[in-house]
This record gives structure tokens, sequence and C-alpha cells, in this order.
């Protein structure tokens, strides 16, 4: 049994990785006019709130995943403290930081209406963070590091979120959404 526990943990890690880089590229899609000046539907949107949730989801299962598997032994401190870990401590590290701040762009999302817009806005341009962060835990501590599959993907994403980055703050105020966290989902769809 202890292997499908390696198997979990693994898979679950790489889906996480995957759904953190589509709710980054994703939101700097809805946060420009790339897609277009029309109003945009509600599920729009619910698509980024809903990739940044199941990213949280999934690492929750990563977690639990390695936890549960005896071959690295990892517990609770080990996966909760950065630097605890005697097994790669800077690349199980990264992923311990990514983790909390991941948390803490989702639960600043949840409490948007009840804190300041621009401190929902700081810890949400964290969302960069999670997936450096998440990307350099993936490399180093993955065990599919070495995959060409894995590293094109990687490449692919690193390349559109920092096209997308550099688009978004090349554009003047005028041609990106002016409300980018509701994205006009309250305006009737034309």
């Amino acid at each position: 049994m202890g292997s499908v526990w390696w198997y979990v943990a693994r898979s679950s890690g790489i889906v996480a990785w995957a759904l953190a880089a589509l709710a980054v590229l994703w939101g700097l899609l809805l946060s420009t006019k790339v897609m277009g000046k029309k109003v945009r539907p509600n599920w729009l949107l619910d698509l980024h709130r809903f990739l940044g949730g199941l990213t949280v989801v999934f690492i929750g299962v990563h977690l639990a995943g390695l936890f549960l598997d005896p071959y690295v032994d990892f517990g609770a401190v080990q996966l909760l403290v950065p630097f605890a870990s005697s097994w790669k401590p800077l690349a199980v590290a990264w992923g311990v930081v990514a983790f909390y701040v991941v948390l803490a762009v989702e639960i600043t999302s949840l409490l948007r209406t009840y804190i300041p817009k621009r401190w929902w806005r700081a810890v949400h341009m964290s969302s960069y963070a999670v997936f450096v962060f998440g990307t350099v835990h993936l490399l180093t501590a993955g065990t599919d590091r070495h995959s060409p599959l894995l590293l094109w993907t990687v490449a692919g994403f690193t390349v559109a979120i920092a096209a997308m980055t550099l688009y978004r703050v090349l554009t003047s105020r005028e041609t990106r959404t002016t409300d980018s966290d509701t994205i006009r989902a309250a305006q009737p769809i034309g």
C-alpha cells in the first residue's frame, strides 16, 4: 500500500501545480482585455475562483499522500514547517512556503467583501509567488522533474504567464478592466 500513497502524492502535486498555473494565467487573462472588451459572463470569473479553490484541495491531497507514505516519513512538522524536513529541506521548504501563500490568497479571496480592496489586491498579487515557489518546488523536490513532458509543460506555462504579465504591465490602464476583481460580472450579458 505504501507505493499507492507515493503515487497519490506525486500525481496530486503535479495536478496542484498545474491548477495553480492555470489559475494565475486565467486571472491574467481576466484582468486584461485580451479576451475582448465586451462584458464577460459570470462563469469566467467563477472558473478562476474554482481553479484557485481546487488548487488548495489538491495541495491537501498532496500533503495527505506524503503524510501517509511510509518511505520518506513526513510528519505534520515536516509538512508544515519550512526546513524541518531531513529529505531535501530547501526543496520542501519552497513547497511549504507556496502552500502558505496560496492559503493567504484563497482566504483573502473568500473574505473579499469584508476586507479593504487594497489588502485583497496586495495579497492576490502574491499569486505570482505561488507560481514561482511551486515551480521551484516541483523542479527540485519532484521525482518527475526530468520528464520531458513535465519540463515542456513548465516551460509553456512560464512563457505564457511571463508574456501575459509583460502585456499587463505594458498596457495602459485604459486597456485593462477597470475592476479586475469583479470583472464586471455583475452586469448582465448583452
